[in-house]
């Protein structure tokens, strides 16, 4: 009697991109190039992110992979704006990002990459949300006696102008 065949697991690609949160305890890899990659500007990707903006790297689902700690993970889901993010319970860095919209799909923050992704992000979403305080390519100079710090330079203010003695009375 012959044994039946073992399931395949899923072909990857040659290349691959790993990731892994803050601790080391959740590893993640997806197959390169990514689908795509963008800056979210929304609100709720500040707050989840801690930052101006969030920068995310987006995989089908068939071409993701946790090599380590997927039962580390923690998921908040917002029904209302019908997505769930998942982090790492241990150190809380966001690991995944998955909307309803999209259920092939798993968006990853960029950040949790050591690598490329082979996507670079070219798009920007949500910029009607963008917070008014973010840095919007100002030019910066170095901060003195501070090594490695920029700072925007002060801008100059304008003078009024002098009156203009024709239209004195």
């Amino acid at each position: 009697m012959r044994k039946p065949a073992a399931a395949k697991p899923p072909k990857a690609s040659a290349v691959q991109a790993a990731g892994a949160c803050v601790c080391g305890a959740v590893r993640i890899e997806i197959d390169v190039p990514a689908v795509w990659a963008w800056h979210d500007h929304s609100q709720r990707s500040r707050h989840a992110q801690g930052a101006a903006y969030a920068t995310y790297v987006g995989s089908w689902k068939s071409r993701f992979r946790f090599l380590a700690g997927e039962d580390c993970l923690t998921r908040f889901e917002d029904v209302e704006a019908g997505t769930a993010r998942s982090f790492c319970a241990r150190c809380g860095t966001p690991m995944l990002y998955e909307r309803a919209r999209s259920p092939k799909i798993v968006n990853i923050p960029r950040a949790v990459f050591t690598g490329r992704t082979g996507r670079e992000p070219r798009y920007h979403m949500n910029l009607t949300e963008q917070a008014d305080w973010t840095w919007a390519g100002e030019p910066l100079g170095p901060l003195k006696g501070y090594p490695g710090v920029m700072r925007e330079r002060p801008r100059k203010k304008t003078r009024p102008a002098p009156p203009d003695v024709m239209f004195e009375p």
